[in-house]
């Protein structure tokens, strides 16, 4: 593939309430005032749609905070298991239902947001792991890696720690694993959350040309490109009132090779999408995205919210691709809500 065709192609890449209230026949959901929703509810309660704007004395008021009332990851052994032609590093941890979570684009399963992780541990059993090539999971014998390779790969995680059914929440281009793993493995997924993503090149919003380069740009170390990456997944004018923004990303010390964010890069310039495919699931769904979000702008998560039939959007404003960093405690009660009150079929 030329340079040209592989910008091209490009433009989709992608790198989640606290209280239910039926209304005349209408699903009113009460949630936090820093953020905004649309839910369209067609297959549970009729048709509606609902808005909810941030008030403006708030915005831009909550700073990243990973101490407090969160989860220290790094002090939960680490495990292994023989997963197909890989060993999968993953951590498990909380008590309940299990739920998964699946990294994005170059991301490791120390990097998750440790008040998020605090929130669902406190009634679910939480598990974490390394995407193929990723900190302690081996890269195997595929030397093309693709989404639909990610989704078998958490398929079989998911078998080889005899979990029959779990709850999926996925970011970025973890949210589109979790597309694919609901259609291709319906039986094992729950409930499903699709954070800041895509489902493919059909009528997706392109993001930015900065976005575009930084993914694109193939020199210097794989540290060296991260670090190109990392501004853009929070709003400038947000990180201008924030200097030290990337404290509130906890530290890991999992690393990926070159290699490996290339692999990744090549698995979503080259996912066909399942756009047309959405209607197929039954999942009761979230579809979470900030509105300030640049690398998959908030379009397409309508898009997604329109297909699947059933599902919620919530759109927070002023929240970039990083918005679970930014608003870490509104984003968990959001997640926990949906979690809480809706049913699997």
């Amino acid at each position: 593939m030329s340079n040209q065709e592989s910008i091209s192609k490009f433009w989709f890449l992608v790198i989640p309430l606290s209280l239910l209230v039926v209304v005349f026949g209408f699903l009113i959901i009460i949630i936090p005032s820093n953020t905004v929703l649309l839910i369209s509810s067609n297959n549970y309660l009729g048709t509606s749609n609902f808005a909810y704007g941030q008030q403006e004395e708030q915005e831009n008021q909550i700073t990243p905070d990973i101490t407090t009332n969160s989860l220290n990851v790094q002090n939960i052994p680490l495990k292994k298991i023989h997963v197909g032609d890989i060993d999968i590093a993953y951590k498990t941890f909380g008590k309940g239902d299990p739920i998964i979570l699946i990294n994005g684009y170059s991301f490791a399963m120390d990097s998750w947001n440790p008040v998020l992780l605090r929130k669902l541990a406190a009634n679910h059993t939480v598990i974490i792991f390394d995407n193929r090539g990723v900190g302690n999971t081996t890269s195997g014998d595929e030397k093309a890696y693709s989404i639909g390779l990610f989704a078998n790969d958490t398929a079989d995680l998911l078998e080889a720690l005899k979990i029959t059914k779990a709850d999926v929440l996925g970011w970025s281009m973890g949210g589109a694993v979790a597309q694919e793993l609901a259609l291709n493995y319906p039986d094992k997924v729950g409930k499903l959350i699709v954070y800041a993503s895509f489902c493919g090149p059909v009528k997706s919003v392109r993001p930015s040309q900065e976005v575009i380069n930084a993914l694109t740009n193939e020199t210097g170390t794989a540290e060296d490109r991260i670090e190109r990456f990392l501004p853009l997944i929070f709003p400038e004018k947000w990180r201008n009132e924030n200097p030290n923004y990337l404290e509130g990303i906890p530290k890991t010390t999992e690393t990926v090779s070159n290699q490996t964010l290339s692999q990744q890069v090549a698995a979503i310039v080259n996912w066909a999408g399942i756009c047309n495919k959405l209607t197929n699931i039954t999942q009761p769904t979230l579809v979470i995205v900030g509105t300030k979000d640049i690398a998959t702008p908030p379009a397409n998560s309508l898009q997604i919210m329109e297909q699947i039939p059933g599902s919620w959007l919530v759109q927070m404003k002023e929240g970039g691709h990083g918005l679970m960093y930014q608003y870490p405690e509104q984003f968990s009660k959001i997640v926990k809500t949906f979690l809480e009150n809706t049913n699997t079929l």
